[in-house]
């Protein structure tokens, strides 16, 4: 159901013109890595316009993407349209505007289907609406897994390219963190964060509880956002706060809540994780998930979505209608026992060369 990367030719950067490339939003780590290790890039992706003025580029802030105003698109210096996030701030009438633009302009289209199910949305429709206008109509699809591209090719008749996501954290910093010494308990993580709709750590967080204090010298560590857990937080949880002020009280589990961790925060914190559990009941991939293999950090997920097609991981049950404490539990006992291997930093040094080779050979292939 999906177009193989060897299709696409084997010398992917021979030639010497420089493709520009409007990558929605360049900033994300995910389109940053899609251009060789090295630096050395046939490709040019433009850096993110502020969208406070689309006149100067972006440093950090890229939200709401000012590269999908059909305005910019109308005039922009590009080969190639690929967008890969951000679309959620557009009405499928505007992305039927920025299509009709670029088929007058004649410039390529290129979308990544990350998110079949956007985790932030309670409701699909609005999302599903946008994939309808954006998958039949771009020049080529790409997708993370073989599931999803054969969901894409169910519900739209595409054939959707499957390239693999590639790392997320530097592979020095991966090795480095890696590298220090163990110690400790053996600690599973919760991460809160900010609540996306997709996640529900009240439906696992009782099991967890129960499987942690079985288990020798174990510890269950919760994280969360101050928006979500503290005395007035703009997001603030009051029953999941509750649960766990209370767990934590009774000794059931360390809570530790704070802002948004930095880069390098989050990848110590991840690496300081024997296991990291996915609480949830939809979605289609995560960063997250990369992100724990590239630390040797083993992800326990749901069998919603498409994390197992990923790398691997051990899954339990639970999606928007179900959920299997039991099947949590063995994948706890299995994590401790028999635990699946961490991904390799040098394969997935490869793997980045062999991904970012097959973007520019299909942008080529788009122009030719």
């Amino acid at each position: 159901m999906s177009i193989t990367r060897e299709a696409l030719g084997r010398d992917a950067r021979s030639g010497s013109e420089r493709l520009r490339v409007a990558s929605v939003p360049s900033g994300h780590v995910y389109v940053r890595h899609l251009s060789p290790a090295d630096g050395v890039d046939a490709v040019e992706r433009l850096r993110d316009p502020d969208p406070d003025d689309p006149r100067r580029s972006a440093e950090q802030r890229w939200w709401p993407p000012v590269m999908l105003r059909p305005e910019w698109a109308a005039t922009a210096d590009i080969d190639v349209f690929h967008v890969q996030f951000g679309f959620d701030t557009c009405t499928p009438d505007g992305l039927r505007e920025l299509v009709a633009v670029l088929r007058r302009r004649g410039i390529p289209l290129v979308v990544t289907v990350h998110d079949l199910r956007n985790p932030h949305h309670a409701d699909r429709r609005e999302h599903d609406a946008q994939l309808d206008v954006l998958v039949p109509a771009a020049d080529a699809v790409i997708t993370l897994t073989s599931g999803a591209a054969e969901q894409i090719a169910r519900r739209w008749g595409v054939e959707a390219l499957v390239l693999p996501h590639p790392h997320v954290v530097d592979l020095d910093t991966a090795r480095t963190l890696r590298d220090r010494p163990a110690g400790g308990p053996w600690t599973v993580g919760l991460h809160v964060k900010s609540l996306r709709a997709s996640m529900d750590p009240l439906a696992i967080l009782p099991a967890l509880v129960e499987q942690v204090r079985a288990l020798p010298d174990a510890r269950l560590l919760v994280n969360g956002h101050r928006d979500v857990l503290d005395e007035g937080g703009t997001r603030r949880d009051a029953e999941l706060a509750a649960y766990l002020r209370g767990a934590q009280q009774r000794g059931d589990l360390d809570l530790h809540v704070h802002d948004y961790l930095s880069d390098d925060d989050l990848w110590d914190y991840l690496a300081g994780l024997d296991v990291s559990v996915l609480p949830y009941r939809f979605g289609t991939h995560s960063g997250w998930l990369e992100a724990c293999r590239d630390l040797g950090t083993t992800v326990v997920a749901p069998d919603c979505g498409f994390y197992a097609d990923q790398g691997p991981v051990l899954t339990y049950r639970m999606d928007e209608h179900r959920y299997d404490a039991g099947s949590l539990r063995e994948a706890l006992l299995t994590a401790r026992t028999d635990p699946p291997p961490p991904a390799d930093l040098d394969a997935r040094r490869r793997q980045r060369e062999d991904v970012a080779a097959s973007h520019l050979e299909l942008y080529r292939r788009l122009l030719r």
